[in-house]
């Protein structure tokens, strides 16, 4: 725990979780969970969906989002969250077709979209937008998959609701400050470079309360 100060401190609440409430870490979800803690991969370019307070020097200004081939980074967790007209209880399976937040853990701020160039690609430029988690109806990605519901195992795509463009990559480097670090943008049109895929992080469970009703706060399963 001794990183536990600065913004890695939500990633050691979940741990003290787990901790005082003595949860199994050995049972795993096969789905993607309301509320979960999670890193994407794009499987195309074995990059992970990254935030980090640096902002654009052009576009829109806003706090930038990149791709990262390191696996331990903290600013790769995102929170998967409802949206502002349609909650999303903690440990309900997200559906395929459902829209939803993906809410940047250590900033507080939401992937986000809009009709700003990308400095790279000159595709349609990602952002983290907004402050503890609330922004605007440009946060909102509904999730394409192939069943019922975001199986773990699936690769996905994110299409941008108010825009219909997909959460892409296509393989575009940063130099200073962020030196090696993928561009990550929107494009119309899917591909290759629009699938992508949960990984490492804390997948929120329902469990029975007492009284029979439904409690949505208990975590299942984490890997970092």
């Amino acid at each position: 725990m001794d990183n536990c100060t600065g913004p890695s401190h939500f990633i050691c609440i979940y741990i003290l979780l787990y901790c005082i409430c003595g949860l199994s870490f050995g049972t795993e979800l096969s789905f993607v969970t309301c509320g979960s803690v999670v890193k994407l991969l794009n499987v195309k370019h074995n990059v992970r969906l990254h935030s980090h307070d640096v902002r654009y020097g052009s576009g829109s200004g806003q706090q930038s989002v990149t791709g990262v081939t390191t696996v331990e980074d903290s600013n790769s967790y995102w929170s998967v969250r409802g949206t502002i007209g349609a909650m999303c209880h903690r440990g309900i399976p997200v559906k395929c077709g459902q829209t939803i937040r993906l809410t940047h853990v250590n900033t507080g701020r939401n992937l986000h979209s809009h009709y700003f160039t990308s400095p790279l690609s000159s595709n349609q430029e990602v952002s983290a937008f907004g402050e503890d988690g609330e922004g605007d109806n440009l946060d909102e990605w509904t999730v394409q998959c192939g069943g019922s519901v975001w199986q773990r195992e699936e690769a996905v795509r994110f299409l941008h609701a108010a825009t219909e463009t997909l959460l892409s990559v296509t393989g575009e480097q940063y130099g200073r400050p962020i030196h090696g670090q993928r561009e990550v943008h929107a494009m119309a049109g899917s591909s290759q470079h629009s699938l992508w895929k949960a990984m490492e992080g804390i997948y929120m469970k329902p469990s029975e309360s007492p009284l029979g009703s439904r409690d949505y706060s208990h975590p299942l399963h984490t890997e970092f």
